[in-house]
């Protein structure tokens, strides 16, 4: 069944279903509304007593709920300045060292830096031969994404692509997966080094949203767009540690790139499950 499973993906029209499922999920639906979500809480056992608002029935629509914020002091961010934060909640897909211009993506399977980053290689440069982690939000998973270090935005790009399931069964056999679904980068300068990242889209996931542009997506297009951002003045957007940064409506993948030499990740292996704010990385520089 996995390979017709992963075959059906390339038949299916995945924007078109993405589109269609983000309408009903930003549907005010009354008391469907509440049922769909209720299914959801128990199909994927999802822990309520975390969410600010824990009343299913307080959503107006699903994806109130699916981007809900979490009570105060549910996540500790890791206080150590040598520290960086888990950026989200979720599953590590792949972690380690970016060979050259090379990220692994699973066994028989990686793809291009630059690629990822919307296929320009000056922006890329830095980052080669770097470090990068991939990590998986499950549907079960809260869907904002938080700062892992202090950080000052310089470039946002849209790069459009296709829509990808990003599960692990999907990972292991579509090649180039994140390099080739839609996408949203940022890239920050840090009292560090340059990191990037960059969310993924994949099938579903009706929206990809940054703090300080609101949607980037919807609409898609067919050509990267890029930002560019100050670094003083209105449109300056600095970030702090464990400030968010953007959100997922409906689940997917987070891509953090570093330049060499400027983190050492604890020790993270592929299945490790990550919660927002724990040690990520220690700084070496």
């Amino acid at each position: 069944m996995q390979p017709i499973k992963v075959s059906l993906q390339y038949l299916l029209p995945k924007h078109a279903v993405s589109r269609l499922v983000g309408k009903l999920a930003a549907a005010e639906a009354g008391f469907l509304t509440t049922w769909l979500i209720k299914l959801f809480i128990k199909q994927f056992k999802v822990d309520m007593q975390e969410a600010k608002q824990s009343d299913p029935a307080k959503y107006k629509s699903f994806n109130e709920f699916f981007t809900r914020p979490l009570k105060k002091g549910v996540r500790e961010i890791v206080q150590d300045e040598n520290k960086l934060a888990h950026a989200v909640d979720g599953t590590v897909s792949q972690a380690g060292d970016i060979d050259a211009d090379r990220i692994f993506q699973a066994k028989g399977h990686n793809y291009s830096l630059t690629a990822l980053l919307g296929g320009d290689a000056e922006l890329a440069k830095p980052f080669e031969g770097g470090t990068f982690a991939t990590i998986y939000l499950s549907p079960r998973d809260y869907h904002r994404i938080h700062m892992p270090m202090d950080g000052q935005l310089t470039d946002m790009l849209y790069v459009p692509g296709e829509l990808f399931s990003v599960n692990p069964l999907t990972t292991e056999h579509v090649p180039g997966l994140f390099a080739r679904n839609e996408r949203v980068v940022s890239i920050f300068d840090t009292p560090h080094g340059k990191m990037g990242l960059v969310l993924v889209g994949a099938t579903i996931v009706a929206s990809i949203e940054t703090k300080w542009a609101g949607t980037v997506t919807p609409p898609t297009g067919k050509q990267v767009q890029r930002w560019q951002y100050p670094a003083q003045g209105n449109n300056a957007v600095m970030l702090k540690k464990g400030e968010e940064m953007g959100l997922f409506k409906l689940g997917s993948t987070i891509v953090a790139v570093f330049e060499p030499g400027m983190v050492e990740l604890e020790n993270l292996q592929p299945g490790d499950v990550t919660r927002l704010g724990q040690p990520f990385a220690t700084l070496k520089s």
